[in-house]
């Protein structure tokens, strides 16, 4: 079984590890492992990154990345950085990361997209930009891979007025209750979870793989059953250092 929980359980259980466990930029670190990982490297990668900390995860994949070996670009769409984000971001300055800003056509000629422009926290209305950037990744005809949801979906309900479709998305802890419901299956047609080692705060739910459920979980609010789209087998990275 997997845990499913709500964006507010995910945010204070990732608060609660960063405060008595692990440093938040070890958790990016794994974060990025973790994707790294999950998914398959080829050709020109631009990896496009927000402003917070789901930006940040692409800063530091792009050092894993670059660092292995493999021919990649970070596109930015805001000038504003999170601390751990703006760590990872000067240390792919040092070590040769082209950096460049969002412009039309900067995702033409890529084979592989990474999305980490909004994460889980995201509500409300996509900024213009953001739009621009979400619409050429989708008509790109690159592979997408998401980094912990596809950026633009509502990670409490699945639902969104514009998500960026992915190939592949790497959830990052838990799997989050929006990533069930009905809608979710439109804007991912992979789903896999990387285990960072985050402490959780409290169960809310447990997901069943088709040889755990039956009639008795059927019952229970509690249990939900595996969606076609989501892989039950998780990315252990846990003991992962930067």
């Amino acid at each position: 079984m997997l845990d499913c929980i709500s964006v507010e359980n995910m945010r204070l259980s990732d608060r609660k590890t960063i405060e008595s466990f692990t440093p938040s930029l070890t958790l990016m670190y794994r974060a990025a492992m973790g994707v790294f990982l999950a998914a398959v490297w080829r050709g020109d990668i631009a990896i496009a990154v927000g402003s917070g900390n789901n930006g940040g995860d692409g800063f530091a994949l792009a050092c894993i990345l670059k660092e292995r070996g493999f021919d990649c670009r970070v596109v930015t769409l805001s000038g504003k950085l999170s601390p751990d984000s703006a760590f990872y971001a000067e240390k792919a300055k040092q070590i040769g990361v082209r950096i460049r800003p969002f412009a039309s056509g900067c995702f033409e000629g890529a084979d592989v997209i990474v999305d980490c422009l909004l994460g889980t926290g995201f509500s409300g209305s996509i900024r213009e930009s953001y739009a621009a950037a979400i619409n050429e990744m989708n008509a790109s005809g690159a592979y997408v891979v998401s980094v912990d949801i596809p950026s633009g979906m509502n990670g409490d309900t699945g639902e969104a007025d514009l998500a960026v479709l992915s190939d592949l998305t790497v959830t990052i802890g838990f799997v989050k209750i929006g990533m069930l419901a009905p809608s979710a299956g439109e804007y991912m047609k992979r789903l896999v979870c990387a285990d960072i080692g985050i402490v959780l705060d409290r169960e809310e739910y447990k997901i069943c793989s088709d040889d755990e459920w039956n009639e008795n979980y059927a019952r229970l609010d509690i249990f939900r059953r595996c969606p076609p789209y989501l892989n039950m087998r998780t990315i252990n990275v846990r003991g992962v250092k930067y």
